[in-house]
């Protein structure tokens, strides 16, 4: 039977801005079906290293409600061309950061982590065309561990058919992915030794022969303090897919409300993210194109005894996988058509004249003041989610509060602010999402 110790030691070894939230990780040594946690704060929290007291809280929060609308913009099937792949991430909006170790001797990095994307990728020497960054380029030549991965690997058909090439130089295979906002990089498909977190005895995990891209050519709107990008999505060359067996397919996170800015809450991995207790429920994982996203199918929502069948004008029943879970996203989106009759349902609860938000982003807004309590209910295959007043409104200003759904034609998201208060766990063996009902400054 694994160990496991509940404290992290002094000096953390992997800072996360998880999309909204900033965390700290404490790599938890076990065996096989091991588990590690981390510590999550919110970005705008007082205990964030980024809080900035010259903002308000409402600034704050219209800066997150924009990063939302910009991230679901960029969850569009792109066009894909041979040496392409499109994937949906916006790398400087809603993806969090990420302190990783790469090769032997270990180099320091920081990169972008998000849930809406699979490849693991730094910028490498030599650099044909590189982002400005701070942090010196990892030089895999300086480097015990790594090895170029051949054209011929099945590695290398992890990239998917017409998306990978072959390098002159060796034999090596190349990969090309291109982002949704044109971001790209390109380079070379490698094995190195990853090292993350820090045990409370203070060793460092060391993750051998772990899949990365070592990018030459690289390009887009990272910031200076970005080294590269480290995919958690459910593809195959994702870290969440390449640690599937040491963490028995599981991960789950608790995410406090937006006003509790004193109180941390937790993300777990492997056997310290098991969901359990009387009050769990629990839905599929549907399996989709592109199996970066995790997929559930919600087949209606109650407003008070209202039931509204969750489908477009279009279709003639529920889809399989319609809406995504994204921990990435703060709002949560819906077919506009759907949403309307969502939006008119509530407004018929409320005891209150709407008012306009002056941001214009919002569809139903009221005075702060007003009761927004209506009993809302997400009605997923096999778990029927209700949610409360703080998932389903959030303050804009201190007159003004809105409905925290967002009408679009695109992919449909379950955002954050519609999770919070809930441990929510991911067991991509069994192929499941579980839902707990917690308060998530106690967890």
């Amino acid at each position: 039977m694994a160990t496991y110790f509940s404290s992290c030691s002094p000096v953390p070894a992997l800072i996360i801005v998880f999309s909204d939230y900033l965390s700290t990780l404490c790599l938890i040594e076990a065996g096989k079906k091991g588990g590690f946690t981390v510590d999550i704060i919110h970005r705008d929290s007082l205990l964030s290293p980024t809080y900035n007291p010259s903002v308000t809280r409402f600034e704050r929060l219209q800066n997150a409600f924009h990063r939302s609308v910009s991230r679901a913009n960029n969850f569009k099937k792109c066009a894909i061309s041979p040496q392409q792949i499109s994937t949906q991430i916006v790398p400087n909006g809603g993806s969090y950061l990420m302190k990783i170790s790469f090769g032997t001797p270990s180099v320091d990095t920081l990169a972008i982590a998000d849930t809406g994307s699979d490849l693991i990728w730094i910028q490498c020497k030599p650099c044909e065309q590189c982002y400005k960054q701070n942090a010196p380029l990892f030089d895999p030549t300086k480097s015990s561990t790594y090895r170029n991965l051949l054209c011929s690997s099945k590695e290398c058909d992890l990239l998917g058919t017409g998306f990978n090439g072959c390098s002159s130089k060796a034999n090596a295979c190349e990969y090309a992915y291109q982002y949704g906002d044109s971001s790209l990089t390109n380079g070379l498909l490698g094995t190195e030794t990853i090292t993350l977190g820090s045990t409370s005895s203070g060793r460092s995990v060391p993750l051998p022969r772990k899949i990365f891209g070592c990018g030459h050519n690289n390009d887009g709107t990272f910031s200076e303090r970005e080294s590269g990008l480290v995919g958690l999505g459910g593809g195959p060359l994702s870290l969440i897919s390449q640690l599937k067996t040491s963490i028995g397919g599981k991960f789950s996170y608790c995410l406090v409300p937006l006003d509790k800015v004193n109180v941390t809450s937790k993300l777990n991995f492997g056997s310290e993210a098991v969901v359990s207790g009387a009050d769990v429920i629990s839905t599929p994982l549907v399996t989709k194109n592109p199996g970066t996203f995790y997929y559930v199918t919600l087949e209606g929502i109650s407003v008070g005894n209202k039931r509204l069948t969750y489908k477009s004008s279009s279709k003639v029943g529920v889809d399989e996988g319609n809406i995504i879970l994204d921990s990435g996203t703060t709002l949560t989106f819906l077919p506009s058509d759907f949403y309307q009759n969502l939006e008119s349902e509530v407004k018929n609860l409320i005891n209150g004249e709407s008012v306009p938000d002056p941001q214009g982003l919002f569809s139903l807004c009221y005075t702060a003041d007003t009761d927004v309590n209506v009993p809302i209910t997400a009605h997923f295959t096999g778990a029927d989610v209700k949610l409360k007043p703080l998932n389903t409104f959030v303050g804009i200003s201190e007159e003004v509060v809105c409905f925290a759904f967002i009408p679009q034609n695109g992919l449909s998201i379950f955002g954050n602010i519609a999770q919070m208060d809930f441990l929510i766990g991911h067991d991509l063996e069994k192929r499941k999402v579980y839902f707990k009902p917690v308060d998530c400054t106690k967890h």
